[in-house]
């Protein structure tokens, strides 16, 4: 039996992807490194150690860190709530920064549903925008919500990294939910348009970063460092992110040229590599009926998706529809087609 991997091989199959990506002329080479880094997903152990960047896990706290006055009034731009810090959270439901932003928001919505069903507009925001730890519902089609809240109280869809906070509390949300709030939900959600909310940047140097509320966070004086083969989606603005406003959006910083390429294996299915999506997520990957739209979606989300259906963790209705786009994607392929994706107008 071979030995899984550890976080030190896997950087070096992806650094050798990365290397063989300056060398377009020497196909041998690019090959090989594919082929190493579908061989580090398909021996990771966990999401985590498939797709850190995407699969966060909190660091721990860092020292003499000061903790935010509770009873410290705050407020976001463009709003006239004003609330104490202590009245945000997610027992409290979602603070309604923005009101005239989306329809009445129905109960299990804005405060919750029966044991241990928590209100959606918490995590997913009011607007139904979401964050990189979770799904933008806005826009989604109605039947596609519906179903995957199905296939979470039938165990048909699992994280593939139990450690990661809001994916685990989905499954036991989605376990809990009854069918008369996640039809109460999905009609909210998809009877809404999902706006810009990512700012898509090529860039072979980011700013360095901590992950905390499963989330990447920008460290203050502490530089850059290369991107690698990954994906680095931090909030436009982190006080703002951190007071659950509806109307902060995100920055994703991919590698150069992944937009290009992504497109190439979105579009046209990379010669082989995989599928082209655009079949059945519609021409400009707006959704197609049932099947869920992808453009302007949070990269990180995406890129566990994907690594999901892969690895099987996802096995509802329409799943198996995935099973030849994905079998043979690298961890590569993976940030070039969630660069692209989220790059679209939505």
């Amino acid at each position: 039996m071979r030995a899984a991997p550890t976080v030190g091989a896997i950087a070096l199959a992806l650094g050798a992807l990365a290397c063989s990506s300056a060398r377009p002329d020497d196909m041998a080479d690019l090959d090989s490194a594919r082929s190493d880094a579908a061989d580090v997903l398909a021996r990771a152990r966990s999401g985590n150690e498939a797709l850190p960047w995407a699969f966060v896990l909190n660091d721990p706290a860092p020292g003499g860190a000061e903790r935010p006055d509770p009873d410290e009034i705050v407020t976001v731009p463009g709003s006239d709530l004003a609330l104490r810090r202590r009245d945000i959270g997610i027992e409290r439901g979602p603070p309604d920064w923005h009101p005239e932003g989306h329809p009445p928001m129905p109960e299990v919505v804005a405060r919750g549903g029966g044991e241990g069903v928590l209100a959606c507009g918490y995590c997913h925001l009011p607007n139904g925008q979401g964050k990189p730890e979770n799904a933008g519902l806005a826009g989604q089609p109605y039947e596609y919500l519906v179903q995957q809240m199905e296939d979470y109280r039938d165990g048909l869809r699992r994280t593939g990294e139990p450690r990661m906070g809001p994916p685990s509390l989905m499954m036991r949300i989605g376990a809990a939910t009854t069918d008369a709030e996640a039809r109460a939900a999905a009609e909210y959600f998809s009877s809404m348009d999902f706006r810009p909310w990512i700012r898509v940047v090529e860039a072979a140097e980011v700013p360095v970063t901590r992950r905390a509320g499963w989330i990447h966070r920008a460290v203050d004086g502490a530089g850059t460092e290369p991107i690698g083969i990954r994906v680095v989606e931090l909030p436009e603005d982190l006080t703002r992110t951190e007071l659950r406003d509806d109307a902060s959006g995100f920055v994703a910083y991919v590698p150069p040229g992944a937009i290009e390429r992504g497109r190439r294996l979105v579009t046209t299915g990379g010669d082989g590599r995989t599928v082209a999506c655009t079949l059945c997520h519609g021409d400009d990957l707006r959704g197609l009926g049932p099947v869920p739209a992808l453009a302007g979606r949070s990269p990180s989300y995406m890129a566990r998706q994907l690594y999901d259906l892969k690895r099987g963790n996802r096995e509802g209705a329409w799943s198996d529809l995935m099973d030849r786009s994905v079998l043979s994607l690298t961890a590569r392929d993976i940030v070039d087609i969630v660069a692209y994706t989220a790059s679209l107008d939505p």
